[in-house]
């Protein structure tokens, strides 16, 4: 094999992964719209004439949920992140290929992680 050439996923794999990428960044788009519509249409539930102490803890846990919402926003939007690097990865023919190690990453970890360039060899090394 000429020394150019370097290891790498078949075309075939890198097809199957950027199905399996596409899909998920569909599923992420898709929940990422339900927690921005979540934290945007929270209005009154209808507290206004019940008890002081019933509205207090009521706003409380809007707050909360709306909090939870937003962290949960932040992560979505960051996993949608590392699926388009990770698709950026699969059209210049460097995915899957782990960044500390240069092996290649197992397709399994890769069907599970899609997103993943750390071989578990290299994650194991870091924690």
């Amino acid at each position: 094999m000429p020394a150019d050439i370097k290891v790498r996923h078949s075309d075939a794999d890198l097809e199957m992964f950027k199905e399996i990428i596409l899909d998920k960044m569909d599923k992420c788009k898709k929940d990422l719209e339900l927690l921005k519509s979540s934290y945007k249409n929270d209005g009154n539930n209808g507290t206004d004439d019940t008890s002081p102490t019933f509205k207090a803890f009521e706003e409380g846990s809007q707050t909360m949920s709306k909090e939870a919402n937003t962290q949960l926003a932040i992560r979505q939007e960051k996993f949608l992140r590392d699926l388009k690097n990770a698709l950026t990865r699969i059209e210049n023919k460097t995915y899957g290929i782990c960044r500390v190690t240069g092996k290649l990453i197992n397709k399994e970890r890769l069907k599970l992680v899609p997103h993943a360039t750390l071989s578990i060899e290299a994650k194991n090394m870091n924690s």
